[in-house]
This record gives structure tokens, sequence and C-alpha cells, in this order.
């Protein structure tokens, strides 16, 4: 039987680090199925790409948001934002923040003070877990501003997304903008005058820029991956310990 492997077994199976699993995939060098929100890979391929029979590692339990070390994430999420210039936040799954926003412009700050306009936030957040791309990849927002999403998992599942964003790609229509902003501020019930202002001042990143952004976003949340497999792997020791500690106690 052709077991499946998830992207993190096969990324230790192969000494590789998770870009270079997702570029093989992309162009064809490794094969994949997407199960739900995760891929998984042939054994047998990876086993042919080795030359021999891989050990595959033992079954993990399901994590949670809950291996998640927030206390640490939230200041490098808030350095990362602001020496790349943009918006972050930390959510789950279903576009839930789990951190602090960092770095917010005066822009998103009056469309995240609404009420409707933080759902649509939210909305457009979970969206991002449906483009097939795994690498950061940058969209429009529900309010016309640029960004993008990288994936956090653990274990080989996907519990979070690191987001930024909140810049232009480039200068917008001026016609187009007036138009946008009624809109957004009816919407949204938000002053207008407020809103244009804001807008004013949302920063224009050219390709260079926002390519080193897509880089240093996948690295943090590489970062942000290792820290809470480590975190995951040691709590479940401690469970087992636990466990053990309990079973001894009834044998006594």
């Amino acid at each position: 039987m052709d077991n499946l492997l998830t992207a993190r077994q096969v990324q230790e199976l192969l000494n590789v680090d998770r870009t270079t699993i997702y570029r093989m995939l992309k162009d064809g060098r490794l094969a994949g199925v997407k199960v739900g929100q995760h891929w998984r890979f042939s054994s047998r391929e990876v086993s042919d790409m080795l030359g021999g029979t891989p050990q595959v590692a033992e079954p993990v339990a399901p994590v949670s948001l809950d291996v998640l070390p927030l206390h640490c994430m939230q200041p490098v999420q808030d350095v990362f934002a602001e020496i790349a210039e943009v918006g972050a936040v930390t959510t789950d799954t279903e576009g839930k923040p789990v951190t602090r926003i960092s770095n917010s412009c005066d822009f998103c700050k009056l469309i995240l003070g609404s009420e409707n306009g933080r759902e649509a936030c939210m909305r457009s957040w979970a969206q991002l877990t449906k483009q097939s791309d795994p690498s950061p990849q940058f969209t429009h927002c529900h309010a016309g501003l640029q960004y993008a999403r990288a994936y956090i998992e653990v274990n080989g599942e996907l519990i979070a997304l690191l987001i930024s964003g909140q810049f232009y790609a480039e200068a917008p229509d001026q016609e187009e903008e007036v138009r946008r902003i009624q809109s957004l501020s009816k919407t949204y019930n938000i002053d207008e005058s407020l809103l244009r202002q804001a807008a004013e001042k949302i920063s224009v990143l050219d390709q260079r820029k926002v390519t080193q952004i897509r880089t240093w976003l996948d690295k943090v949340a590489h970062t942000f991956e290792q820290i809470s497999t480590e975190r995951c792997n040691l709590m479940g020791r401690l469970r087992q310990i636990a466990e053990m500690s309990v079973f001894e106690d009834t044998l006594s």
C-alpha cells in the first residue's frame, strides 16, 4: 500500500526546506494531492527519489492553536511589520486574528474600527487559504489594498496564516479612488473625509520591495512553524509523562 506523507515528513526525508518542496511540486519533480488545505505526497515516489524505502514518521496527534507561542510571535511580527513597512497579523484558518495587528496604516485602522469593516477584513483573510499556490502571492483585499499570506503548519497541519499588506502595488486611478472611498464610507459608515485623508498616506511599493516582502513573510512564517513544532512536540512529551504517571499510580 502506498502511504501518503505530509510536507513536513517529505522535508525531513529529503533534507530540504519547505520552499524547495513546493518548488518541486510546482515544476513537476514531485507529485502531490491536496486533502482539504494540506498537501500529501506518495511515499513510493519519495522512496524512488531516495533510492530506498523511506522511514515513515510516526502518526502525530492533531494540533491546535494552543501550540502557537503568541508571546514570542507578537514581538517578531511587530519588528517584521516595521522593517517591511507593511501591516501584519496572524490569524487562524478562518481569518480570525490571534495576534494584535502590527503597524496598521490609518486607512485600515478606520476600516477595522467598523464592526462590518472588521468582519469584511476577516472574510478577505480567510479567502487566502483557498489560493492554490503555497507560496505568498499578493492580491487585493475587499478595500482595494494589496496583501498576502504565508502558511504556518505544525506537523503537516495548517493551523494559522501570517498575513501582511496594506499598500498599493501601483498608484491608483484618481477617479476610481474617489468612487471606492465613497463606497467604503457608505458601506462601513465611516466619515468620507477621514477615509480620503488616510488613503492619501497609503504606501505605493515597487515590485522589488513587494518581492522582498514575500521572501521575508515566508521566512518569518517558517520561523513561527519551527518554534510551534518544537513547542507541540514538548507538550506531547509532557502529556505522555503525565499519562505514564497516572498509569503507574493505578498500579501502585
